[in-house]
């Protein structure tokens, strides 16, 4: 079995890839386990820390150029697309966003579309598809309303996936990702980095900037459940998917001074003191501006799991990037 993963040597496909390399296989459709003889890494950066497997290739290259995308999709069984650009980038810079998170989306559902076999995809979009004024708590039902350029490419992403799933030509999923946190790595551009930020640095000694109110909500998904449902995601037949492709997933509720509560509960006043609250008004708009209350009935009923509250995501954190320590504490 051949798997593509776009934007693969990021923080989320490099953990799926270790992931899938350490199980061998896949259980697909809940019936059959199929064996992953290669992953191919496509993403315009080498990046670091992928691991080192002959069962990995890495493809440097665009989305948008089509002979690599040709390249990637060639044989492909499976493919988990997560390469974008992100809210505040997309937002700054609207004709990137569209080449690669619209036009990039495109060229690869029509490589795909080209394959024999009708290949699996699972698409990763966001709940930055809705955008004020919604209602107060966001059901399966609501319909999306993007205020930002972010949310309505990841929106209409949804669409093509949906309907090029509806043509036969891919078996596609598209699963609407919490906030993650807490992401390893360094901030990115998106508006969000500093939900990560703000508990990883002080983590390690390091200084943190908090760009919003501390009464902030947000809805956030630790890594450990993302790649559960990004692989759920992707083995569940197809008749149990149906015909709505979209999947929107369990996370958390809380403001970011809960946050910051849980991490001096586990790690104690001085790295609490480590975040310097810096308020960005354009960034408290575009985290405002995205649901916090959200209940996701049928991706429960589905089998997808969220978390059970922020310490131990913290503690997830801390036993699956610091090796279970905190330094000098």
């Amino acid at each position: 079995m051949k798997i593509l993963i776009t934007g693969g040597t990021g923080f989320i496909g490099r953990k799926l890839t270790e992931r899938l390399l350490k199980a061998g296989s896949l259980l697909i459709d809940g019936v059959r386990a199929e064996p992953i003889e290669q992953i191919v890494l496509l993403d315009p950066y080498p990046g670091a820390g992928v691991v080192q497997d002959a069962r990995v290739r890495l493809l440097t290259g665009s989305l948008t150029d089509a002979d690599i995308i040709g390249e990637a999709v060639r044989g492909v069984d499976l493919v988990w697309h997560f390469a974008a650009v992100v809210s505040s980038e997309a937002e700054a810079d609207f004709d990137l966003g569209m080449q690669v998170n619209l036009h990039g989306l495109l060229m690869l559902l029509e490589a795909l579309r080209r394959e024999p076999g009708r290949p699996r995809l699972v698409y990763t979009s966001g709940f930055a598809v809705f955008g004020r004024p919604m209602p107060e708590l966001i059901t399966d039902d609501v319909i999306p309303t993007p205020q930002s350029s972010y949310g309505m490419q990841k929106a209409v992403g949804e669409l093509l996936v949906a309907d090029y799933s509806r043509r036969g030509f891919i078996d596609g999923r598209a699963v609407r990702l919490p906030t993650i946190s807490v992401r390893p790595g360094k901030p990115n551009k998106a508006a969000s980095t500093f939900v990560s930020s703000i508990i990883r640095e002080p983590l390690v000694g390091q200084s943190a900037v908090c760009p919003v109110k501390p009464e902030t909500p947000v809805y956030i998904l630790s890594p450990r459940r993302a790649l559960e449902a990004l692989e759920r995601a992707m083995v569940l037949p197809d008749e149990t998917v149906g015909p709505i492709r979209i999947i929107p997933l369990p996370g958390i509720t809380l403001s970011v001074g809960d946050m910051v509560a849980a991490l001096e509960r586990r790690a104690g006043a001085k790295v609490a003191a480590c975040i310097r609250w810096k308020y960005d008004p354009e960034i408290q708009r575009i985290v405002e501006s995205w649901p916090s209350a959200v209940r996701a009935d049928r991706a429960i009923a589905l089998g997808f799991r969220g978390d059970t509250d922020f310490d131990s995501i913290i503690e997830a954190h801390i036993e699956d990037e610091l090796n279970g320590v905190v330094p000098n504490v």
